[in-house]
């Protein structure tokens, strides 16, 4: 890997954990869990929820003694992540390192919280009419554009590679 990918894989997902951790500082400090501070009518509203699942809350229902698991998903997760980025980032250029980067600082973001409190905070509330987002934050969101802008890369260079 290049020094210069490297370095920006770094220096975003530091600028990811740094926002990440400070909204979640402010929202700890402003917050009531679970009641609602409206933002725009009927569509976003702060919501402070410790969401002891992986994003979105899934798997938040787990059992309190069976939490390592998530932890551990979320391990393994970075761990293939490393693995993709030692690929990817050799021959990858700005948007592929800038995806990493994004996806790192949100793993990471996350990984404090469990580390801290033994869940993530979530705290952005999306809703419309009758549908409702579950509760997330800036790791989640830096997590799930890097994601998207890889996968896009991902399935764009399939499908321009030349066929036997």
């Amino acid at each position: 890997m290049t020094r210069p990918a490297t370095t920006r894989v770094a220096v975003l997902a530091g600028v990811v954990v740094v926002l990440d951790q400070i909204t979640k500082l402010i929202a700890l400090a402003r917050l009531v869990p679970g009641a609602p501070v409206r933002v725009i009518d009927d569509v976003l509203a702060l919501t402070l929820v410790l969401n002891p699942g992986l994003a979105f809350g899934l798997l938040a229902s787990v059992p309190t003694e069976w939490r390592w698991i998530v932890a551990l998903l979320s391990l393994v997760a970075l761990v293939i992540l490393v693995r993709v980025a030692l690929r990817i980032l050799p021959r990858g250029g700005f948007a592929d390192h800038g995806a990493i980067g994004l996806i790192f600082g949100g793993a990471i973001g996350n990984l404090i919280d469990r580390a801290r409190f033994g869940a993530v905070i979530d705290f952005v509330d999306v809703h419309y009419r009758g549908w409702h987002w579950p509760a997330f934050n800036v790791a989640d969101s830096a997590i799930t554009v890097g994601v998207t802008v890889l996968a896009i890369r991902l399935l764009g260079e399939g499908a321009s590679a030349p066929r036997p």
